[in-house]
């Protein structure tokens, strides 16, 4: 690996600027704590600052130096030019090649959730559910991954939209305690209501502004995708969802 001694010399600015953009991601930031982490002297640091705030890609604020208009602009672009499609593909395929299920990638519609996309799996009986699908979002262990970030409020509505509805207050007060543990979990274990005997194992996918965009997941009939290989593959679904999600510019919140 070449040094940073055998870069060109306005490849290392650009490398230097860059790393200074990366210092803003989470807020505003002092820039001579930016200068001590980076080994850069104030001069320097302030020098490619001014630099990069000419054309919009800095600002700065009373609280340091923080992300400008330009790049704002440019996330907003390429935010409406994502192909969630051909992003989790490779990804879908990873997790029906390791698990031998269907998986799945879908969005949300509104009340409804589509299903966009499927990797079929090496079982010979499977599910029927096809790219372009659509049901009550509430329905489905794809769609209750698309909810997780929905009030109380949003639940009660879309459960009574869905197959599982029920007019038994206590029946819609366990669905919602069920959704809380699988929002605590970060990840959906579903058993389909309408008496098909699917099971599946779904997790939300978020994009760079941290909003679930879309939802991937496995299933197959209960017989195969039981209780011991659900303890088995749950984990693997769970990682998948974080890697498509990195895949789209998600960074997670670093924990307290």
């Amino acid at each position: 690996m070449a040094s940073e001694d055998d870069i060109p010399k306005g490849a290392q600015t650009l490398m230097r600027g860059l790393d200074i953009l990366d210092e803003t991601l989470l807020g505003p930031t002092k820039m001579s704590a930016v200068a001590t982490k980076l080994g850069l002297s104030k001069t320097t640091t302030h020098r490619l600052a001014h630099a990069l705030r000419s054309r919009g890609y800095l600002s700065i604020t009373a609280e340091g130096i923080a992300l400008g208009p330009k790049l704002l602009q440019l996330g907003a672009v390429a935010n409406e030019q994502v192909d969630y499609v051909r992003v989790a593909r490779p990804y879908l395929e990873l997790l029906s090649e390791s698990t031998g299920f269907c998986a799945f990638v879908g969005k949300r519609e509104g009340d409804w959730s589509r299903h966009l996309d499927r990797a079929t799996g090496r079982q010979k009986l499977r599910v029927a559910t096809a790219p372009g699908d659509q049901r009550p979002i509430a329905e489905t262990g794809l769609g209750k991954a698309l909810l997780f970030d929905d009030g109380e409020e949003s639940l009660r509505k879309l459960y009574r939209l869905s197959a599982a509805a029920s007019s038994d207050p206590v029946d819609e007060e366990a669905w919602l305690a069920a959704m809380r543990a699988h929002v605590a979990r970060g990840i959906v274990l579903h058993d389909s209501p309408i008496g098909d005997g699917v099971r599946s194992i779904a997790a939300p996918v978020r994009d760079a502004n941290g909003n679930i965009c879309v939802a991937i997941s496995i299933a197959s009939a209960a017989h195969y995708l039981t209780d011991a290989v659900v303890v088995e593959v749950v984990d693997h679904v769970a990682e998948i969802a974080d890697k498509v999600s990195k895949a789209l510019g998600y960074s997670p919140p670093p924990k307290a």
